[in-house]
């Protein structure tokens, strides 16, 4: 099963991007229409599995679902220039510092318009200056609340500013180690740090490489293809910038350190404070180098990580556990799980198609889930509250379930199950009934707006979804969006309580910047007894490739295969 899709994601969210932002100023300046088709093309851009390029030359632009021709042109140019002229006529024609201040969550064009006007606000540090000195609450409609979230928001916009989405990451690290493998000098090498922990962000890349030849090893890395800058260079240290801005650090040692160092640089550093106590504890001394006996200094591990956690009587430990939180007294204790892999996932469990806002069939659908090694994959398209989405109504939906059947009936050895996205509204019902939710395989039931209600109002509205009969998974269940958007407030033990009770699966959603629920809450999760699905929130055939994304969470979660129904049997899914 390939990691993720890497280049098409990069080209397409770019451009989308673009769209979307054009779609945002044009709300500012209230031309709402062509907000809106400019916000379409950005979500069908941004759903797209092949380049764009390729679209362009095979098809054309306008192809392309919601790209008209004057959409198709700025598209066009885009891809010709990397800019646009509509796009930077409509930054000039606007107040300066205004697009900045859209950025941070929960300021949209009109609340930013807003603070330009009655603050002079034009930059993220001007906003912070209004928001210390209190003189928010002088506006209407803001409170000490609002002025709360708005400094949340500017502490969030400031630490996410260097970091990379995993999913963004993990094709760069592919490319990199791909390239450092063909050095003769270099008997080994991976990438440590966060990246291998397979933390949700990375702020740079760790690589750790055993050579008997440093230099040679340090000079085939600092003429990679791609490198913008070299910071440093040193005959077993070196740094290098690729772009976009991503900082990342070569250590080469010998091969008889090359455990030590990988377990060191691997982290996290309270694993490693807490591993080097339980190592003085019983008279060895660890570092970079090995684990070496205090009295006498003579090595006794480092070749591998295994000899070192061996060494100190305990289980060699996942790396997406080194967190700190348990995972050295249960090595010690010999009761680590065995966290499900991604060979044991039998299928996705959402996927949207073309029948909504998805680009592919439900065919195309199947064709690459088989060729994924899969064995089966839910249709979730969105329902019929989402009209953005082209969500399904009970016609639509019936035609769908019909086409699918149609499907299964021609095909061997796959399943194609039917299911829907279904939108839970404010009252917590679904905005499909009971007698259509009945008949399909998979209803995965998710909130698509209220973020800002309170506490008591969401929970209560989840709970109220959860119980309804059939309801099989809760989506994306705390709405964040990483690095752009928090998660609204719930109470998420009371939430899990009545999951738990009803037999109601939280999803893990597998797409990039949503890896929702995360690896705390999923383990919080199967502490109360909720089992967990992974779906991948396809809306192209290029997302599918993340699904690995959605395990790596499960895994940060201490969870098992038998805690993921992924790893059960289609026939299995339909029975729970």
């Amino acid at each position: 099963m390939r990691t993720i899709c890497s280049k098409v994601m990069s080209i397409n969210s770019e451009i989308a991007r673009s769209l979307h932002d054009m779609a945002e100023l044009y709300a500012v300046k209230g031309d709402f229409f062509r907000s809106r088709a400019f916000m379409l093309a950005s979500r069908r851009v941004e759903s797209l599995g092949e380049d764009l390029g390729k679209i362009r030359e095979k098809e054309g632009l306008t192809s392309i679902p919601s790209v008209g021709k004057g959409i198709a042109a700025v598209i066009e140019e885009l891809l010709q220039t990397g800019e646009s002229k509509e796009l930077e006529d409509l930054k000039e024609s606007l107040p300066y510092g205004l697009l900045d201040l859209m950025k941070l969550e929960g300021v949209g064009p009109k609340t930013a318009l807003r603070l330009r006007n009655e603050f002079g606000v034009t930059s993220v540090e001007e906003l912070e200056a209004v928001l210390r000195d209190g003189k928010l609450v002088e506006l209407k409609g803001f409170g000490p609340k609002a002025q709360e979230n708005l400094l949340n928001s500017v502490r969030d916009y400031r630490s996410r500013q260097d970091r990379f989405l995993l999913g963004a990451i993990l094709p760069v690290v592919d490319s990199v180690l791909l390239y450092m493998s063909r050095c003769e000098e270099i008997v080994q090498i991976d990438v440590a740090g966060s990246t291998r922990r397979r933390k949700e962000t990375v702020g740079d890349l760790d690589l750790v490489a055993a050579s008997t030849k440093p230099e040679e090893a340090v000079e085939w890395f600092v003429s990679m293809k791609g490198v913008g800058r070299i910071v440093s260079r040193g005959t077993t240290r070196s740094t290098i910038v690729m772009s976009p801005n991503l900082q990342v650090d070569l250590r080469v040692v010998e091969p008889e350190a090359y455990g030590a160092a990988f377990l060191y640089l691997t982290g996290s550093k309270e694993h490693n404070v807490k591993l080097r106590t339980i190592a003085i504890k019983k008279g060895y001394k660890l570092n970079e180098y090995g684990l070496f006996k205090r009295k006498t200094n003579q090595k006794i591990a480092g070749t591998t990580e295994e000899d070192i956690y061996s060494a100190l009587s305990m289980s060699w430990i996942e790396p997406e556990l080194r967190e700190d939180r348990g995972e050295l007294d249960a090595a010690i204790e010999r009761r680590l799980p065995v966290l499900v892999t991604i060979e044991e996932i039998q299928g996705d469990l959402h996927v949207h198609s073309e029948w909504s806002d998805g680009s592919a069939s439900i065919e195309e659908i199947m064709n690459k889930a088989k060729a994924m090694g899969l064995k089966y994959t839910a249709i979730c398209d969105h329902s019929k509250s989402l009209g953005i989405a082209r969500g399904l109504d009970e016609a639509r939906l019936k035609k769908q379930v019909d086409e699918i059947g149609k499907i299964n009936n021609k095909t061997e050895g796959f399943t194609v199950l039917r299911g829907i996205e279904c939108d839970i509204r404010s009252d917590g019902d679904l905005d499909l009934p009971d007698a259509v939710l009945k008949d399909l395989d998979f209803v995965v039931a998710s909130i698509h707006s209220g973020f800002k209600a309170e506490e008591k109002q969401l929970t209560a509205r989840m709970i109220n979804a959860i119980h309804n009969d059939y309801v099989s998974a809760i989506g994306h269940p705390t709405g964040r969006i990483i690095q752009r958007r928090n998660p609204y407030a719930l109470d998420l033990d009371r939430v899990f309580e009545a999951a738990a009770d009803a037999g109601v699966m939280m999803e893990i959603n597998a797409f990039p910047d949503r890896l929702d629920l995360d690896d705390e809450n999923s383990r919080a999760a199967k502490e109360h007894g909720v089992r967990i699905c992974i779906g991948t929130d396809a809306h192209s055939l290029g997302h599918m490739d993340f699904l690995p994304l959605g395990v790596y969470v499960a895994r940060r979660g201490w969870l098992r295969g038998t805690d993921v129904v992924n790893t059960l049997s289609a026939k299995e899914i339909t029975e729970l």
